[in-house]
């Protein structure tokens, strides 16, 4: 019989030694083919198109942005693809948004290559991958058990929020976004009113207690 076709993946990921050691890891594993690495959004949904990967291995934090927020767009340049989000510290916030936006699975950067070489292949296979005790809070969330105040913002605003969490000015927002100024105090003013927060550190404390920010 002949062996089936190896799963073609593309990695995005920032740090340039993780993104070394995880490439070659990957790329040496029986049956994966690490066709693409990129190292921001915008050089992640250019490789998908171009590659039309099987897998997805997505970083929740970017240069350009975050991660979760664009998977729809990874998912318009290749449909065929499955996205496994790469995080720091995995919470049933944050895997609910996953699961909102599309994504397969979503793995902590702790684990172990073994784990991660596994969730390819589960995600490639159709299957999702989620800790399970992230499940239950997972699935309250999505039956409105749990509000979840992040399923409000845009793209952009989660993107915004994000760079408020990092200090970032409105003016800074506004060239890291590479919007206008006026566009940028529009998008802060709507993460404040949609997280109910009367300034930029009462929106910060609000998304870190909702778990936005994990």
């Amino acid at each position: 019989m002949p062996s089936p076709p190896s799963i073609r993946l593309v990695l995005v990921e920032d740090h340039a030694m993780v993104a070394e050691a995880l490439g070659l890891a990957l790329d040496q594993s029986d049956g994966i083919d690490v066709v693409a690495q990129a190292s921001s959004i915008a050089s992640a949904v250019a490789d998908t198109g171009r590659c039309q990967p099987d897998v997805v291995v997505l970083d929740r934090r970017l240069p350009d942005g975050d991660g979760i927020a664009a998977i729809g767009r990874l998912a318009a340049a290749a449909p065929k693809a499955r996205v496994l989000v790469l995080t720091g510290d995995a919470t049933a916030s944050v895997a609910a948004r996953v699961v909102e936006a599309g994504g397969a699975g979503l793995v902590v950067k702790s684990s172990r290559l073994g784990e991660l070489e596994s969730a390819v292949r589960e995600v490639a296979a159709g299957r999702v991958v989620f800790a399970p005790g992230l499940l239950p809070g997972v699935l309250d969330r999505l039956t409105g058990r749990v509000g979840h105040l992040g399923t409000a913002l845009t793209a952009r605003e989660q993107e915004t929020l994000l760079l408020l969490a990092d200090g970032a000015s409105t003016n800074e927002i506004s060239e890291r976004l590479g919007v206008a100024r006026n566009t940028a105090r529009n998008h802060v003013q709507h993460v404040l009113e949609k997280l109910g927060a009367r300034s930029k550190l009462e929106a910060v404390a609000v998304a870190r207690r909702e778990g936005l920010l994990d």
